[in-house]
């Protein structure tokens, strides 16, 4: 009687929804980095179509956030007895999907503070403003190349990215705390303080996400 390998169709339909998961998550990222440039259009460019934009940006990156959620569970059951190697990368796309909807969500927050910035002049500090948010972009873009590529090394070396955003965060902060010549409303100085706030945290989650695509490829958690 001929021994049927059956195993190896469920095999190769697992490793078609595999592939079809990272794609979708690159095309999600692909949204959330549009979104980024929106969020930098309306902040530093005072564009209020970009900052409209933004809410229809982050209603598609919600939807590809529930889809891949579904998708990623129904993978743990396409295989009996799943490798170490499937178990990684689906546990780490789990927590990818979510950095990439965080991000999305802080690029809306920022479009949102864009809107109540345009009644007011332009912030003396917004040029520091910009650099700190164009630093952020870099950042979700190299994310997104090392979850593409699956490249460890390029997924690493976002976190020094990271370090320099830091700074900029201290240093803005402490700029925007101790203004010493503020004259009418304070209202515009707050606003900058949360859209820092919301940069820095886009950089971390972009730092996440290339840890993550690190222990994808290795298996060692950093």
């Amino acid at each position: 009687m001929l021994d049927i390998d059956t195993t190896q169709p469920v095999r190769g339909n697992f490793e078609r929804q595999l592939l079809r998961v990272q794609r979708d998550l690159l095309r999600m990222g692909a949204l959330v980095e549009n979104s980024c440039v929106l969020a930098r259009d309306a902040l530093c460019d005072r564009n209020l179509d970009a900052a409209q934009r933004l809410h229809r940006h982050d209603k598609q990156i919600d939807q590809f956030y529930r889809q891949i959620e579904v998708d990623c569970m129904h993978l743990f059951t396409l295989q009996a007895q799943p490798e170490a190697e499937d178990l990684r990368r689906i546990g780490a796309f789990m927590q990818l999907v979510r950095d990439l909807e965080r991000i999305g969500d802080y690029a809306e927050d920022l479009g949102e503070v864009a809107i109540k910035l345009f009644p007011y002049p332009v912030h003396p500090l917004m040029g520091r403003v910009q650099t700190m948010l164009d630093r952020c972009r870099s950042m979700v873009a190299m994310c997104l190349l090392a979850l593409s590529d699956l490249d460890a090394e390029s997924g690493l070396e976002i976190k020094r990215k990271d370090d320099a955003i830091d700074t900029d965060y201290d240093e803005l902060y402490a700029l925007l705390a101790h203004q010493t010549n503020l004259t009418g409303s304070v209202e515009p100085t707050v606003l900058l303080v949360l859209a820092i706030r919301y940069m820095e945290r886009i950089a971390d989650h972009a730092t996440n996400i290339g840890k993550r695509v690190a222990y994808i490829v290795t298996g060692e958690r950093t």
